[in-house]
């Protein structure tokens, strides 16, 4: 059967709704935080050949690049058919994307622009940046602007590192960072580029929406990453936890004969962004109620936006109460994951797994399409007791979010 009919089938048996199989990434310089309910048995899994189980990425069209450590198709989202195959979600949308994502989507765009994912390590990630656009079109890449949440389910845990460094202190030269560059390892392994930066604390179910451009080195926080489709870092930091890191992962995104001219690269970042002296005022984000609570709590929901401000993503945190049915309409298809009770959706359904292995199925991930959307899906809690909680992601150009954008 072709690849459009096997999708068409699944959304007319389905009503809309696209049940995608967890899609688990690992990473080979920290060590995983174990928040996100894989099997403990299972985060070095293949006698740790190819690191531990840090990311899981949901609703993805893209590859992970891990090297020559990267497994195959790792990153990549497939969709649960009725026959028990899969089916890859990025085939799928490049031959049925009309219909999942919209006519006018695909013909902007050609593709799902967006995706999101959980990352989950024990400690805090090296400062690095992701190129502005014109900058890794150099090297055929593209920019990967992303946003950050911190959702409550994930956290009980922190290590401590409940902050993240972004960008510079006012005041800051280029020439200072440039140095930092070419002093590579030479101050006991580190390059002293965190003497330039500023640390946040992180703030459960809060958000940062961070643009390309800017450097960051996130906290030890589980977070819920909307971000668009690359995987194209530079690292500015040699040295983090004890440990070193080679240069070739801050010159390797760059243009071959630019690789060894650090004020070249430097000049690549969002300067003014970087040393914005109104930094968390500019980026920072609390939750923001998409109706009045007084409104949608007697109706047996509330939701909030968690994610906004950024043009090619947003994302809402959605609760049904107990024992409550709703139906909750949205101007764009989008990804969901499952955070707490069950239920179903379309009568498709979904529920939050305790514990997941490696190469399970699970009902706490599904896609439901722009139609459907729009037309309003039926969410039902089954529980007496405990409240249905998802988080749920969009591509660019919802409408919704459009009142957002500056």
């Amino acid at each position: 059967m072709a690849i459009q009919d096997r999708v068409v089938n699944e959304i007319k048996r389905n009503n809309g709704v696209l049940r995608l199989k967890p899609a688990w990434v690992h990473r080979t310089f920290l060590p995983p935080g174990g928040r996100l309910k894989l099997n403990p048995l299972d985060l070095y899994d293949d006698f740790g050949k190819h690191g531990g189980v840090c990311e899981r990425w949901m609703a993805s069209t893209g590859l992970a690049d891990n090297g020559p450590t990267t497994r195959e198709n790792e990153g990549l989202s497939f969709i649960v058919c009725d026959d028990g195959n899969l089916l890859s979600f990025k085939d799928a949308v490049n031959e049925a994307g009309g219909i999942i994502l919209g006519d006018d989507i695909m013909k902007k765009y050609g593709c799902l622009l967006s995706f999101c994912k959980f990352y989950d390590y024990q400690a805090p990630i090296h400062f690095h940046v992701h190129l502005v656009e014109k900058q890794a079109q150099l090297v055929g890449a593209h920019s990967k602007p992303e946003a950050y949440f911190f959702p409550k389910h994930l956290n009980s845990i922190t290590y401590n590192g409940d902050l993240t460094y972004f960008g510079f202190e006012p005041g800051t030269k280029k020439a200072d960072i440039v140095k930092c560059l070419e002093n590579w390892g030479a101050i006991g392994g580190d390059n002293g580029i965190l003497d330039y930066s500023r640390a946040f604390k992180l703030k459960l179910g809060t958000s940062w929406n961070i643009p390309a451009g800017i450097l960051h080195a996130p906290g030890s926080l589980v977070t819920y990453e909307p971000q668009r489709v690359s995987d194209c870092s530079a690292f500015f930091q040699s040295s983090m936890h004890g440990h070193f890191v080679a240069k070739n992962l801050l010159v390797q995104v760059f243009p071959k004969e630019k690789q060894d001219d650090m004020a070249y690269i430097v000049d690549s970042l969002d300067w003014e962004a970087n040393v914005d002296p109104n930094f968390k005022a500019n980026h920072y984000r609390e939750p923001v109620p998409v109706e009045n609570p007084e409104k949608t709590g007697p109706e047996g929901y509330f939701e909030n936006w968690v994610v906004y401000g950024a043009e090619d993503f947003s994302a809402k945190e959605l609760t049904v109460l107990p024992g409550k049915t709703v139906t909750i309409k949205d101007a764009a298809a989008y990804g969901l994951i499952m955070m707490d009770g069950h239920g179903t959706i379309n009568g498709v359904g979904i529920e939050t797994p305790a514990m997941i292995g490696y190469n399970d199925i699970t009902a706490d991930e599904v896609y439901v399409c722009r139609e459907y959307a729009g037309k309003g899906v039926e969410i039902k809690n089954l529980s007496q007791y405990s409240s249905l909680v998802m988080l749920k992601h969009f591509g660019p150009d919802n409408p919704d979010a459009k009142g957002f954008l500056k």
